[in-house]
């Protein structure tokens, strides 16, 4: 029997083959990483369900997309959001990726994650 849903996640948060959540995995990464900035691959891809490349593959479009830097804290990767980037469908666009986790985050975790969020670019318009 095949239980991973419509997205190959097989992370048992549905019953059957045919759930589907609201976010996709790289809202669920975000999530991962705006928790714990130094939350490491293998647990992430865990917690989201996926496999660790395809893990990889996410944060490299996050960082590429701008919404994530990534920084080296000795020989880890540690990572920050920009709160200010602005979502990237034509529908969500008018919000940003910190109004998104805002409404996923407690309180404490969105303090927690603006402490440790990128500064706004100066070169933006």
């Amino acid at each position: 029997m095949n239980t991973t849903n419509a997205g190959g996640n097989a992370s048992g948060y549905g019953h059957g083959p045919r759930q589907w959540t609201f976010l996709n995995n790289h809202a669920h990464v975000l999530l991962c990483l705006a928790r714990n900035p130094d939350m490491v691959l293998r647990a992430v891809a865990m917690q989201v369900g996926i496999t660790e490349r395809a893990t990889q593959k996410i944060i490299k479009d996050l960082v590429e997309s701008q919404v994530l830097e990534r920084y080296r804290v000795g020989r880890c990767n540690s990572y920050r959001i920009r709160m200010d980037t602005p979502l990237r469908h034509p529908l969500e666009k008018k919000h940003t990726v910190g109004e998104l986790l805002a409404m996923l985050l407690t309180e404490q975790e969105m303090a927690k994650a603006r402490s440790q969020a990128a500064p706004g670019r100066s070169d933006c318009t």
